[in-house]
């Protein structure tokens, strides 16, 4: 598959690796292998700041990976594709990321597995800019537009792919444009240098206030979910290599019950007190939208971190209509080993 990939410089994501303890102080690590009482796990993020991964940086606020007995390493990387690169290369031992990016591997002859799923809906929004919103009505109205994605190969590329792809449209009749996330997403936009764009909260909220955006296809609730992409599509989670998990059972447990803690922490708490347990980076000039941000958001999350096998199924019918890697091997990928629910389950039980 060729694509135009139009790229617009990279700027630095809000409370990027400012995070008050990101790396926690080793105390008598094992080490990542080790699987041992105490350890370090470097966990990369596909965007620290995105309220879609909000679980990674309000569990280590909350001090849950140093109750387990943890040096959890959070890494922030722009977009979900760059961290799985990480993960492969053994450079991480875990990503927060689009669930998707397991199926897309097994296909390649990988195998990881989202170990807590957080949420059955991508919590992603097509937006459309300012000057285009009256004609942009609908996905085949997205024919011949330049889109905005994080990056090639992201799950804002995939699911702007099916999007398009269900509307009839190639993807040689659009222009896919790295727009990344947060000031380089919404400059794209104000420049024109896309006319629709695939991303999250809080910079969905920025848009509407600033009227420089309007939604198009909102994928933060499950009705929503459902009329863009035909049912469930479980998105964020934890994954992590197969290997990994089977040589280090005990850590991965440790760190799911840090998660799933979190995961109850998020839906017994409004989006004022989430916002109360982060950073001020992560607020930005105006504390009040980035509590708009949490509350338009926050409901995508689960309480128990367990995947909805129905909506992993659904993953791969989309992946399987348009992937140059899935759609060929759809029939022989086994959806079976891209998640496991022990260690949610387990966590969720105690």
């Amino acid at each position: 598959m060729h694509k135009k990939f139009a790229g617009i410089a990279a700027l630095g994501m809000a409370g990027a690796l400012a995070l008050t303890g990101c790396a926690t102080k080793k105390d008598n690590a094992t080490g990542a292998d080790g699987g041992g009482s105490s350890g370090t796990v470097k966990i990369m993020v596909g965007g620290m700041s995105k309220v879609i991964y909000l679980p990674a940086a309000l569990t280590q606020q909350l001090g849950y990976f140093k109750d387990q007995g943890l040096d959890v390493q959070l890494i922030d990387t722009p977009a979900g594709v760059t961290a799985e690169t990480s993960l492969i290369a053994g450079k991480a031992q875990g990503v927060v990321g689009f669930y998707d990016h397991t199926i897309d591997m097994q296909s390649k002859g990988k195998c990881l597995e989202s170990v807590v799923q957080f949420a059955n809906v991508p919590g992603e929004v097509e937006m459309v800019s300012k000057k285009d919103a009256a004609t942009i009505t609908s996905a085949k109205d997205l024919k011949g537009k330049k889109l905005g994605v994080t990056s090639q190969g992201s799950s804002t590329d995939f699911l702007t792919q099916y999007l398009t792809g269900n509307a009839g449209i190639s993807t040689k009749q659009y222009t896919t444009v790295k727009a990344g996330a947060d000031a380089t997403f919404i400059a794209a936009m104000k420049s024109g240098g896309i006319d629709a764009g695939m991303t999250t909260d809080p910079t969905v909220a920025q848009l509407t206030k600033t009227d420089e955006g309007k939604v198009l296809f909102d994928m933060r609730t499950e009705a929503g979910t459902r009329k863009a992409l035909g049912g469930l599509y479980p998105a964020s989670s934890l994954y992590m290599s197969c290997d990994y998990v089977k040589k280090n059972p005990e850590t991965v447990q440790k760190v799911a019950n840090a998660f799933v803690k979190t995961l109850k922490w998020i839906n017994s708490h409004s989006a004022q007190q989430i916002s109360d347990k982060m950073p001020n980076d992560y607020k930005g000039s105006d504390p009040a939208l980035y509590v708009q941000a949490l509350q338009g958001t926050k409901g995508i999350f689960n309480d128990t971190g367990v995947m909805d096998a129905a909506g992993a199924k659904n993953a791969l019918n989309v992946l399987g209509s348009f992937s140059p890697s899935v759609k060929p091997k759809k029939d022989q990928i086994d959806i079976s080993k891209t998640y496991t629910t022990q260690f949610a389950k387990k966590a969720d039980a105690s």
